[in-house]
């Protein structure tokens, strides 16, 4: 009996252990182990308009760029200019190396001095024949008449009218002589000048008043023609060619405001606008394309070709239901919200409307102003997860 009185009490004794750390161990896995209540922060819905904005990336272009080069290939023999200079329009920028250009241009003056010197030879000419074609017309006409009085031979006047004919004849060669000749001196005189533009178009000259963004040959260098040697831009023409998500684009418009933030400026904004907005989309990328202008031109211009961040306000749309874009979830391939009612959980599917870029979507269906909704939780959720309302989780922003 004394035995098992001795083996009752150590039971009780270790039932006394045992109990209070079960008990312990319950109450911690129930409040802070994976049993507990799941730390939420909710926020309610409220019917508000958004404003929605495009984000996008672009690149900084020139919208005017001007290739200067030669119209034949041909060597560089200088380049005036750097890259950076300001140009004048009419600015000679470099020049072609003519090679025998000037020997050609030399010997077609020398050509067109004797087409010169043959069209006068060809205009005396015609003075001598037309002088021997009115006497020999003299000549047979007096004949005629003495013929008519039987004074001369019938012999005699057919002489005269042969020399009249022969001094035709004579006087027709010479005018197509003179026809050749002046037609030779236009051909010779159309060369002179072709070859003189031709050396003209041996200096490089800028077009209009701009910036000099390329220098793309050196003196020496040969190029074929229409090769750019020297590119050069108009400063006030510079935009920024930007990429827009297709799926976003949904008012994308002339005219609207945007905020520009060049690579090389990082951290200044600058205000622009939507110039136009491209016919022709990215089919590979799924992305439309828009061309974007500075409202004031910045001082010093971001480089060609550099990229900007692009801020479009699109038109406020009316209110409707909005919650965060943290409160929406994905449960069994659907989007939605948990909603918190009384001390209940359950997860509503909703369809999504326009965003803003604060992180704000609107609610088409499946949500009502008013209704609480989960924005933050510890851990992921389920609709039968045991919650909490907490003000605040550690790590995230209030």
């Amino acid at each position: 009996m004394k035995q098992f009185l001795s083996t009752h009490g150590r039971t009780l004794a270790l039932a006394g252990v045992l109990l209070p750390l079960l008990a312990l161990f319950v109450y911690v896995g129930l409040r802070a182990g994976p049993l507990a209540p799941i730390p939420v922060t909710v926020a309610t819905v409220e019917s508000q308009s958004v404003a929605p904005a495009l984000f996008g990336i672009g690149t900084v272009q020139a919208r005017y760029t001007y290739k200067i080069g030669p119209t034949v290939a041909g060597r560089v023999k200088s380049v005036a200019v750097q890259v950076g200079d300001v140009v004048k329009a009419g600015q000679v920028l470099g020049e072609m190396d003519p090679i025998d250009l000037d020997d050609r241009i030399g010997a077609l003056e020398a050509a067109l001095l004797r087409a010169q010197a043959n069209v006068l030879a060809a205009e005396a000419q015609i003075q001598d024949v037309s002088a021997r074609q009115r006497y020999a017309e003299t000549q047979a006409q007096r004949y005629e008449k003495l013929l008519e009085a039987r004074s001369v031979s019938e012999e005699a006047v057919e002489a005269k009218r042969q020399e009249r004919q022969i001094a035709e004849a004579g006087l027709l060669a010479a005018r197509a002589n003179l026809d050749a000749a002046k037609q030779e001196l236009l051909r010779n005189r159309a060369e002179r000048d072709g070859l003189l533009r031709q050396r003209a178009n041996l200096h490089l000259v800028a077009p209009v008043a701009g910036l000099v963004s390329v220098r793309a040959a050196d003196p020496g260098t040969t190029v074929v023609a229409g090769q750019a040697v020297v590119e050069v831009i108009d400063p006030a023409s510079v935009w920024i060619n930007v990429r827009f998500d297709q799926l976003r684009t949904a008012g994308l418009k002339a005219g609207l405001p945007v905020q520009i933030v060049p690579r090389s400026l990082a951290g200044q904004t600058l205000a622009g606008r939507v110039a136009r907005v491209e016919p022709l989309a990215d089919a590979v990328t799924e992305e439309s394309l828009a061309k974007v202008v500075f409202n004031t031109l910045p001082d010093p211009l971001p480089p060609i070709g550099e990229l900007a961040e692009v801020t479009v306000a699109l038109a406020a749309l009316p209110a409707r239901p909005v919650v965060g874009n943290a409160s929406v979830r994905q449960l069994n391939g659907q989007l939605g919200v948990f909603v918190v009612a009384d001390d209940s959980l359950r997860f509503a599917p909703v369809k999504l409307g326009a965003a803003d870029l604060a992180g704000r979507v609107q609610i088409l269906d499946g949500l009502k102003a008013g209704e609480r909704v989960v924005v933050y939780s510890q851990r992921a959720l389920a609709a039968d997860s045991r919650f909490k309302v907490v003000d605040s989780l550690p790590g995230v922003a209030r």
